[in-house]
């Protein structure tokens, strides 16, 4: 795999030599005039003390914030099945936690990301939160009950009109075993991405569901794929890298939608935002798309799907200390953040960038916690959390 080139107007007499690697460059020319910036951590937005959190969000000029809005699971919505499931009102639901989140962003002039998770026992005869439903048809009308309640309209039970949120996620990760399986099936001896195709319906649902509420500003992002895939059913991890999965949801016939979403995840610390990840092609399939060869991903999406918006909807360096493998100086966070978010602010297409996390998780790297903070796990400021604030201003 080339490096990405920048082109700039000094070197369009140079275009013929460059052509061959032109489907990998971040176009410099064009920026996006829409691109928003902002933090998901659910451990500290969602579930922290909101007195705290949300004027730290401030402080931080953050602009969005996502959270998972679960379906099912321990703290789902729908824990047991609605007898009219498209209606908000149900007495199945419990979007308590929810409508204090959103109304705490609106307070802080905070836009919200919903990221619709998780399946409850009763929609898969409990095989488990990250197994589609058997009937997706349940799923969509979850939706709409969702964007119903948060549509700007819609009059909570103290009275108060809710907020409205208008970006909305389909799922998280589909690519990886973690957030959706089996990824792959053995059908009459042949090995499908069986992840693609029910994820299919999975985005089809939202999009449905969402759209039915008739709120024309609305937006739904499918995708939120992760960075990796090893492409390979016989292994006891199977995943499916983001390239081959897109291109199976397309297939599959996954439609609609308004933008596609991506986590572009570096893949070590000698990684800078820019750099192509090792590797390269194999089998015409990238089997990583961080943002160094964002466009790779971006140029599939167009020819499958047309000029759909790209929203990067996790992206993060985790720093060292703590973790000693992934992590980067303290120093290095915050200047590939700066470079991170600048590479999207040219790309003409994105039009969202958000950061994972908010603040360390406490476990340690073998405890599979997360380092990628603006704050430590103690609540001291990282020198990142300055370069978030200057973001706005660029």
């Amino acid at each position: 795999m080339s490096r990405r080139r920048l082109l700039s107007r000094r070197l369009l007499g140079t275009l013929a030599v460059l052509v061959a690697t032109a489907s990998l460059c971040v176009p410099a020319a064009s920026a996006s005039r829409f691109i928003e910036h902002g933090i998901f951590d659910d451990a500290q937005i969602h579930y922290g003390n909101p007195d705290v959190v949300f004027p730290m969000l401030r402080q931080l000029r953050s602009q969005l914030l996502r959270i998972n809005l679960q379906w099912g699971g321990v703290n789902g919505v729908a824990r047991r099945r609605p007898a009219r499931p498209a209606n908000p009102a149900d007495p199945a639901y419990d979007w308590a936690v929810y409508d204090r989140t959103v109304n705490y962003a609106q307070q802080y002039g905070l836009k919200v990301v919903f990221a619709i998770i998780g399946t409850p026992p009763w929609a898969n005869k409990a095989a488990g939160v990250n197994v589609a439903p058997k009937n997706p048809l349940d799923l969509q009308r979850f939706a709409a009950a969702a964007a119903t309640r948060y549509s700007g309209t819609y009059e909570a039970e103290d009275g108060r009109i809710l907020p409205p949120v208008l970006r909305w996620l389909a799922w998280n990760e589909p690519n990886t075993p973690v957030f959706l399986r089996p990824q792959f099936r053995l059908v009459r001896g042949k090995q499908v991405i069986q992840s693609a195709i029910d994820y299919a319906k999975i985005c089809n649902a939202i999009v449905k569901g969402v759209r039915v509420t008739r709120v024309g500003a609305a937006k739904v992002a499918c995708g939120v794929t992760a960075p990796r895939g090893n492409n390979n059913p016989n292994t006891s991890r199977q995943s499916v890298s983001p390239l081959v999965f897109l291109r199976a949801m397309h297939k599959a016939g996954a439609r609609g939608f308004t933008a596609y979403a991506h986590h572009p995840y570096y893949g070590g610390p000698n990684e800078t935002p820019s750099t192509s990840p090792p590797g390269g092609m194999r089998g015409q399939a990238a089997t990583a798309v961080t943002l160094g060869n964002i466009n790779t991903l971006i140029a599939e999406v167009t020819r499958l799907f047309g000029k759909k918006r790209i929203w990067i909807t996790e992206y993060g360096y985790q720093t060292k200390p703590p973790d000693p493998i992934f992590g980067v100086s303290l120093a290095n966070q915050a200047k590939y953040l700066t470079e991170a978010y600048g590479i999207a602010k040219k790309h003409p297409r994105i039009d969202m960038f958000l950061w994972f996390l908010l603040r360390d998780e406490r476990q340690a790297f073998i405890e599979s916690g997360w380092q990628s903070g603006l704050l430590t796990a103690t609540g001291r400021k990282k020198p990142a959390f300055t370069a978030f604030q200057r973001l706005r201003a660029r």
